[in-house]
């Protein structure tokens, strides 16, 4: 492991958090795929699976952000377990009515409950930011590593998540991303040493949801399109598989598309940058963009998974300096439901992203389905030249977002929030 991310590790506890959060993390890139895969097999009809996948990023989207307020003022341990049994027994329930093929809208009724799934990414994010407040650096080198661990998710999770729906039985992906999301969850709080101090509400406080920076609006309606990026590329993928008679082979393809995505997250871990990370965040976001255009020419799944492998090394980076802008625009005691806002965004992104390729596919066919994520890119592109000025803005102080203390280096934090992704 080269140095810098050597050095994260040093603070006593990190390296355990860091696995569990690995595991709660795999249903983020199983359990969505692994509707999509289950329902079009046992149906047949990828217009229902896409319909599922985005009520289950929907749902996500709507619950993610109070989940995560709760856990910013009660903790973590008393917040995620109870959500946690909750998303699971909707699991269960998902699975059952699949497998004695009850009437539709009984699949969407689960699907909808199983979104109160934590965001952990978020979760563990906070605990890093908690351990290395103070020092820009190795919390750069921190979220990097974070987005490394998620896209090692999007790696392994779809060929999970698929080859078991594919090889096994179609209920076995979604499965199995449950059987994570418990011991991700229940290991992830059981580690109290490293947990955020959790911040009650007191009269005096600012009220209101973390939403109310414009900066945050920005990034969070962004990643809304992204997240259509990444919906659409999903559903199209499996279809364009199974139209060749590959349909195991789209996991492979979607494993490096996660890949490109982890290389560059790695490589990028290793810089100390101190250009605008506001410009940077734009320059990802167009990058992404311009990534989905070769799709349209994709005729065969070697060209694909080539071009998806280019199109990943612009995600990781992005990522990365979106959780940087969000540290440096939501107050500190909001910050858990600051992240969740991004996912929140990308959610939303996977719900109309998956739904609308879902469509058309089962109008037009996969290869005219790629559009839908060229689209998407376009929109992303959009939303940040027209925000991109809020989160260049300074940020003024506010109670909570920061403990100034230049003997402790708080003071440098701000500048290094501000110069380094």
């Amino acid at each position: 492991m080269p140095s810098p991310y050597r050095a994260i590790f040093a603070a006593p506890g990190t390296a355990s958090f860091s696995v569990a959060g690995l595991l709660g993390r795999m249903p983020l890139s199983m359990m969505g795929i692994g509707i999509v895969t289950m329902i079009s097999q046992v149906t047949g009809r990828y217009g229902l699976a896409g319909a599922l996948s985005a009520t289950l990023a929907m749902s996500a989207a709507v619950l993610g952000p109070l989940v995560s307020r709760l856990v910013d003022r009660y903790g973590q341990r008393r917040v995620l377990r109870p959500v946690t049994l909750v998303s699971l027994v909707a699991a269960a329930g998902l699975l059952l009515c699949v497998q004695q093929r009850t009437p539709d809208w009984t699949l969407f009724v689960f699907t909808a409950v199983i979104g109160c799934v934590p965001s952990i990414g978020a979760m563990t994010r906070a605990r890093w930011a908690e351990i290395y407040r103070g020092d820009g650096r190795r919390l750069h080198t921190a979220y990097s590593w974070e987005s490394i661990v998620d896209e090692v998710c999007f790696i392994f999770g779809p060929i999970i998540s698929i080859g078991l729906s594919t090889t096994w039985f179609p209920e076995a992906g979604p499965l199995f991303a449950g059987a994570f999301l418990t011991i991700g969850v229940f290991w992830l709080t059981s580690q109290r040493a490293t947990e955020p101090v959790p911040h009650p509400a007191q009269e005096g406080d600012q009220g209101g949801s973390a939403l109310r920076s414009p900066g945050l609006q920005v990034l969070a309606l962004a990643f809304v399109a992204t997240g259509a990026i990444f919906g659409s590329v999903d559903v199209v993928t499996v279809a364009f598989a199974e139209e060749r008679g590959q349909k195991a082979a789209a996991s492979l393809v979607l494993a490096v598309y996660a890949l490109g995505s982890c290389l560059a997250g790695a490589v990028f871990g290793l810089l100390h940058l101190k250009s605008e990370p506001s410009r940077r965040w734009l320059l990802g976001v167009c990058a992404m963009a311009v990534s989905m255009i070769p799709l349209l020419l994709a005729g065969s799944l070697p060209f694909l998974a080539v071009a998806l492998f280019v199109a990943g090394l612009s995600i990781a980076p992005t990522m990365v300096t979106t959780m940087a802008l969000v540290e440096a625009h939501v107050p500190r005691t909001k910050l858990t439901e600051g992240m969740t806002w991004t996912g929140t965004g990308l959610a939303v992104g996977v719900a109309l992203g998956s739904s609308a390729a879902g469509w058309v596919v089962d109008a037009s066919g996969a290869e005219a389905a790629y559009v839908v994520p060229v689209v998407s890119g376009a929109l992303a592109v959009v939303v940040g030249l027209l925000g991109h000025h809020r989160l260049r803005k300074p940020v003024p102080d506010r109670e909570g977002t920061r403990e100034r203390d230049d003997s402790s280096g708080a003071g440098e934090h701000q500048d290094d929030g501000r110069t380094m992704a």
